[in-house]
């Protein structure tokens, strides 16, 4: 599994003889002015000392940023300092930082914002909220996204790690959902196991908030003309912003209606009261149906949790996606044995983001899509793993890599075993040297 490990480090480059002119331009590109600068820093609770998971880092006025993975830490490289990074969390205040050296990792504390109920009847203006929410989300879907996505799934069959897999996508997505993507590398690791997912990142690729194409009349989704009638919603509070001049963000809690018997759901809707963009979303639900090519095997307990969010803009009335979070939890049952939990997971985190359309060949998601299959059908790059940065923020947990290390793993992240010696015997069984 060393293949695994070293993935996240980065290769020296190699030295090279200059002549003088070259050097006198490698010494002026190598000022701090000028070279390129990789931050790195944790996000703590100012009063608790806890670490933020998933909370923004960004340039302002610029495409530059990132998120903490979940234990608050994020690395973002820049092109020259000083510089003001724009740290926010949901429920914390937004705060800058100026960064003028990239010696020391940054230690960022955001204070706890003050949730305060607006001074209207509560329960008519959550509706309100969403319906705005919605109508301002269909305005804008036209707008298009172009960038990079790095996907991510986990699977665990009693509690075991049995199957891994990367991806990074080239990726089209709007204001709600992905459009489509063209897969750009990808690596994996997996073990013999009682089952395994073969179209997982579909729910990844599929969901989302809104779809222009579908019929609004009959949609389910929270946001669309029909949450009166499906949903029950609870303003749970608004978020105080730093600016005293802003409404700040909504926290609404929604439910499906109890006498709605065929589709079940609940979560959180955060909202900015005055753009009305959607700033994040939770959602779970048990109406998760799957096959396996066990007719014997089924599926019960299900629970699918998706969670959602967009990257922090204050000067356009459209965010792009910034992460997307899939969980699936269930109990795999066979007849006469006893019912095995599983649970896959996935991550995706959306950078490179523009508006700048491109050439590639972007393809919709489809139920015929096989995720090892497109992943076997891109020659794998070592170094395109050791030296990516993204990949490099979020580790593989050190549990996982164990686990693929001490069982009979295979996979492109996975060293290929040793040919066994040829071992030759004399006729009194004794070993030929």
């Amino acid at each position: 599994m060393a293949a695994l490990r070293s993935a996240f480090q980065f290769l020296s480059p190699s030295r090279a003889w200059l002549p003088v002119w070259a050097l006198v331009v490698v010494l002026f590109l190598s000022s701090p002015a000028a070279w390129a600068q990789q931050l790195r820093g944790v996000v703590l609770d100012k009063e608790t000392n806890a670490a933020l998971p998933f909370a923004s880092v960004s340039v302002p006025g610029t495409t530059l940023g990132t998120t903490t993975n979940v234990e608050g830490e994020f690395t973002l490289k820049v092109g020259r300092l000083p510089i003001t990074l724009l740290v926010s969390e949901l429920g914390h205040v937004r705060d800058t930082v100026r960064v003028s050296s990239a010696a020391e990792p940054l230690r960022i504390a955001l204070a706890s914002a003050t949730i305060t109920l607006p001074e209207v009847k509560v329960g008519s203006y959550a509706f309100r909220l969403v319906d705005r929410a919605f109508r301002q989300m269909q305005r804008n879907y036209g707008r298009k996204f172009y960038g990079k996505a790095f996907y991510r799934q986990t699977t665990r069959i009693g509690g075991e790690p049995t199957e891994l897999q990367e991806v990074v996508w080239d990726v089209k997505s709007t204001n709600s959902r992905i459009e489509g993507t063209a897969i750009a590398q990808g690596r994996y690791a997996a073990k013999q196991s009682i089952t395994s997912f073969s179209n997982f990142s579909l729910y990844t690729k599929s969901y989302g908030l809104y779809d222009a194409k579908a019929d609004t009349l009959k949609s389910l989704a929270l946001l669309s003309p029909n949450a009166v009638k499906n949903y029950l919603l609870e303003l749970k509070g608004v978020v105080a912003g730093p600016d005293s001049t802003k409404g700040g963000i909504a926290e609404i809690d929604f439910e499906t209606r109890p006498e709605l018997t065929k589709y079940r759901s609940q979560g959180t809707i955060w909202i900015d009261v005055d753009s009305y963009k959607v700033v994040r979303y939770r959602m779970s639900t048990p109406n998760f149906t799957a096959t396996t090519s066990n007719l014997n095997q089924k599926f019960r307990n299900t629970k699918l949790d998706i969670e959602m969010s967009f990257q922090n803009s204050d000067t356009d009335d459209v965010a792009p996606l910034e992460f997307l979070k899939v969980n699936l939890a269930a109990e795999l049952t066979t007849p006469g044995k006893s019912a095995t939990p599983l649970t896959v997971s996935s991550f995706t985190f959306f950078y490179d983001t523009s508006t700048t359309p491109t050439s590639i060949p972007y393809a919709r998601v489809s139920v015929e899509d096989r995720d090892l299959q497109a992943i076997k059908s891109i020659k794998y790059d070592a170094e395109f793993w050791a030296n990516n940065p993204v990949v490099k923020r979020t580790p593989v947990e050190e549990e996982v890599i164990q686990s693929f290390e001490k069982k009979g793993a295979f996979g492109t992240m996975v060293p290929k075993a040793a040919p066994k010696p040829d071992v030759r015997l004399d006729k009194n069984g004794r070993i030929i040297r």
